[in-house]
């Protein structure tokens, strides 16, 4: 190749690799900016895994957190009980479960706040805090009722102290405030080996203690144990009873004092067990409440009561059959509707029943209770209200509602005849 020719090769590669260089340079410079990118994409991406892995935490935090004491809540509590119980399981050691709740915290409430209320519940979370050993867990289950679970070593030393340090004075807005705590003690595996259990036993122990007078504690025994037994026999039995219709209506005559006829019936539920004999309704209509069969109980009763008294109603030997109504069910928005309609189901007149309501009830709850009233009382269904005197009701209110007969409490009268202030 001539000179000219090997010069213009030349100076074409010379081209060629220059701009394969500057086209490098342009790459690197391209992959620099790239690789800077990504990194504050990972630095971003990082943070935001950093402050979700934040906010997850805050969120659990929350969740099983009381939010007035900073304890734990029920839910928390339940899955670290039932840890600490697999974990004493494992190692061959006793747990025990104390659940306190606070006397009289209500009266408190009611004369000097819910802002003070507050506070003594922060106290008592402060104060069993300070009890607490390594290991321990402290929880508030909602409102003044309180939980620790702990070892079951010296509990009885354990007990008096956290009852004498929850019972001492405390200061709230510079009032002293002696409210008092009653404790339920129940062990692990001594007692029961589950947590449902365990809870329920220190829920026995607990009522024991303020059914005692409270400012104490109680811890399961034996005795618990029987009346548990029994208890859960009686549930067993309600269940079965209340559609074999072996809780009746008996009734009780209600005699006009004017001419001493009897003139009205009030209905009263009683159960002649075959066994157990005659159970008294303070026994089973609280356990229908809590079994939620109150309904069924209250409808089989009303049901069988207008059967047996319409033939009375109608041969003019009685005006009036008068029907005690739970307040579970009066709670219910469609209790006086359920009832006008089972009422048609019979042969017994809505003019002649009478539903008693509690004054209880209708201090508080009145717009439901002006609504039960209003529409049996639309119906012709009587009212009557049943313990007046003893929920300090408004007069007023009262004269606005269709009531027609107005049950005066034992402890308005029981000193007629005896006492002039009261005749």
């Amino acid at each position: 190749m001539d000179a000219p020719g090997e010069l213009i090769a030349a100076a074409v590669l010379a081209q060629q690799l220059e701009r394969e260089r500057l086209a490098t340079q342009a790459a690197e410079r391209e992959l620099a900016k790239a690789r800077q990118e990504l990194r504050r994409i990972s630095q971003t991406l990082t943070a935001r895994v950093d402050e979700l892995e934040d906010e997850r935490a805050l969120t659990l935090h929350l969740a099983s957190t009381d939010g007035l004491t900073g304890l734990l809540n029920r839910g928390a509590f339940a899955a670290a009980l039932i840890e600490r119980l697999e974990a004493a399981q494992a190692a061959g050691a006793s747990v025990a479960l104390l659940v306190i709740d606070l006397d009289r915290f209500k009266n408190l409430n009611d004369s000097l706040g819910h802002h003070a209320g507050d506070q003594l519940l922060i106290e008592i979370g402060l104060r069993l805090r300070s009890t607490a050993l390594p290991g321990d867990v402290v929880c508030r289950l909602g409102g003044d009722e309180f939980a620790l679970v702990t070892s079951g070593e010296n509990l009885r030393k354990r007990a008096d102290a956290i009852t004498k340090l929850l019972t001492q004075t405390h200061t709230i807005y510079d009032r002293a405030i002696a409210p008092g705590a009653s404790i339920g003690v129940a062990m692990f595996p001594a007692d029961a080996t589950d947590a449902g259990d365990l809870q329920r036993f220190a829920d026995m122990a607990l009522y024991r203690a303020k059914a005692a007078g409270g400012s104490r504690w109680s811890a399961f025994d034996d005795e618990l144990r029987q009346a548990s037994a029994t208890r859960h026999s009686l549930e067993a039995e309600l269940r079965r009873a209340i559609p074999a219709g072996h809780i009746v209506p008996w009734f009780q005559p209600l005699v006009n004092a004017a001419d001493g006829r009897i003139s009205a019936v009030e209905v009263l539920a009683r159960w002649n067990h075959a066994e157990r004999g005659m159970i008294p309704p303070g026994v089973f209509v609280p356990l229908a409440e809590e079994l939620g069969l109150i309904a069924e109980l209250d409808g089989a009763i009303f049901q069988s009561a207008c059967q047996r008294a319409a033939p009375w109603v109608a041969e003019g030997l009685i005006d009036t059959v008068s029907l005690n109504v739970s307040q579970r069910e009066l709670l219910d928005p469609s209790f006086s509707r359920n009832l006008i309609r089972r009422l048609a189901g019979t042969d017994l007149p809505a003019t002649a029943l009478a539903v008693e309501i509690t004054e209880t009830f209708l201090v508080n709850d009145l717009s439901m209770a002006r609504r039960h009233i209003e529409r049996l009382a639309s119906h012709g269904v009587r009212i009557a209200l049943d313990d007046f005197g003893t929920g300090y009701s408004n007069l007023r209110a009262l004269l606005q509602l269709p009531i027609h007969t107005v049950k005066l409490d034992q402890s308005l009268i029981g000193g007629v005849g005896r006492d002039p202030r009261v005749s």
